[in-house]
């Protein structure tokens, strides 16, 4: 009786149920397919046959020649560093080998790559999988702002990747990541498209990444994520990782950008972006009713005489597309105008008073874009050093604030972090951004006198 009670109840329950919420169910008849059987192995192997002698080894050398400040940790004690200061430093030279991978873009010897894979390297060498020649490879163009680079090898008629439209990527995709991961060789491994368009990671200032989880490890950077027919669709690049070690989440650049930069970097050595001229942040959802609920670039600030400036864009416009490109965030809209190379026009499509306006804007080069109240050297990204900062600080001190250090820069290298004060460049003290350009006018090396959490130490630049 207990049994048939509690049967009672469950049904009395789902009746219930179904009469508060409409559920919708999958079909009873679902038939299974088996997808190997005695004369059936499902595999992948004509489509990677096809690509892996498209994606290369890398190897680099790189020699650096460390002072004997630099190279003993003590002497940025300043403690300790009186200890020192009269014992001479012998210059230490040491050779610094790194493994990376990279992706043949033409017959003749063009690879993509990133900038942290080749930067600053002596020598890089270069081999293909079924090759046994080792090349020599030569440094095209790189751009440290989105981590790519273009190297070349002196060979002919290779086996250029095809590449696919990376706008066309959707979440669940299968994929596969090609690469030489921990220097043990050509590995190819699978995942699926985990989101597209990820961007304030953190790791470059360009940012648009697809995120996967294929196993991408060190040394797969510059490789190859393809999709299903073998296309390629992004360049690897990064992870995120406490341990150093793959944990299924997997950065690549994706392909569209990859094939502007590089027609850039290959055309002029260099690449120049475009720049609009505002200041942009995200919107809630709150203030988002205030634009008939749509998302887009909140223009807080535009700078005099910027293309913005000059079209007629206004603060508290929202952009929302640009070139009929979908604008949701304001990485978004930095990401689509740094595609764009400099004089180009675009179509700019912004909300105003709840009203559709657009705009045609002639867009200038980020080079020649004069920011004020900013410089930058090095990597390095200095302002002024309010009142209000020293205040907080609780130090009555004079110098720049650094807000920002170029990933894989010489500054970041020598351990200069967001948040420093640069109080001395040599014998020059630093009150304001004019003492900071006067300091850094020359090309010489030059000792940066650092001021963190109540320390002062010195790295050389």
């Amino acid at each position: 009786m207990k049994k048939l009670l509690l049967l009672g109840l469950v049904n009395l329950s789902l009746l219930y149920a179904q009469d508060g919420v409409e559920f919708k169910y999958a079909p009873t008849d679902t038939q299974r397919q088996h997808p190997t059987s005695q004369n059936y192995i499902l595999s992948y192997n004509n489509i990677i046959e096809n690509v892996r002698t498209s994606v290369v080894n890398i190897s680099t050398k790189k020699t650096i020649n460390n002072r004997g400040e630099e190279s003993n940790p003590f002497m940025n004690d300043p403690y300790f560093r009186e200890f020192f200061k009269n014992q001479r430093q012998i210059p230490q030279e040491r050779v610094q080998r790194a493994l990376g991978s990279g992706v043949i873009i033409s017959q003749d010897g063009y690879i993509i790559t990133n900038n942290h894979v080749i930067d600053g390297s002596d020598t890089i060498k270069v081999s293909i999988a079924g090759d046994k020649k080792e090349y020599e490879a030569q440094i095209i163009g790189t751009d440290s702002k989105s981590d790519l680079a273009i190297i070349k090898i002196e060979a002919k008629d290779l086996n250029a990747v095809t590449i696919y439209n990376s706008d066309k990527v959707k979440v669940g995709d299968i994929v596969f990541a090609l690469g030489n991961p921990f220097g043990i060789g050509e590995t190819i491994t699978q995942g699926i498209v985990s989101a597209t368009r990820r961007s304030g990671v953190g790791i470059v200032e360009y940012e648009d990444f697809i995120q996967t989880d294929a196993s991408i490890n060190p040394g797969n950077s510059g490789g190859a994520l393809i999709n299903s027919a073998g296309y390629l669709i992004g360049i690897n690049s990064a992870i995120l990782s406490k341990s150093g070690g793959n944990v299924g989440i997997g950065f690549s650049i994706p392909s569209n950008m990859v094939t502007s930069i590089a027609t850039e970097l290959i055309n002029k050595g260099k690449y120049s972006r475009a720049y609009l001229g505002v200041v942009i942040s995200d919107i809630s959802a709150e203030m988002s009713s205030f634009y008939n609920d749509n998302f887009g670039a909140l223009i807080t600030s535009i700078e005099d005489n910027s293309p913005a400036f000059k079209a007629g864009l206004k603060r508290g416009d929202l952009i929302i597309s640009v070139n009929g490109k979908k604008i949701q965030s304001a990485s978004e809209l930095k990401n689509n105008i740094g595609s764009y190379s400099p004089l180009r026009v675009v179509n700019v499509k912004f909300l105003r008073d709840k009203k559709i306006d657009i705009l045609n804007v002639t867009l200038d080069s980020l080079d020649k874009k004069s920011v004020s109240g900013e410089l930058t050297y090095q990597g390095l990204k200095v302002v002024p050093l309010s009142s209000s900062y020293k205040q907080k600080l609780g130090a009555n001190i004079n110098g720049v604030l650094v807000i920002e250090t170029e990933a894989n820069s010489k500054s970041q290298t020598m351990g200069i972090k967001k948040g420093d004060i640069i109080l001395q460049i040599e014998n020059s003290e630093i009150s304001t951004l004019d003492d900071f350009k006067r300091a850094t006018s020359s090309q010489d090396k030059k000792r940066f006198f650092i001021y963190r959490r109540g320390s002062i130490f010195a790295v050389v630049l």
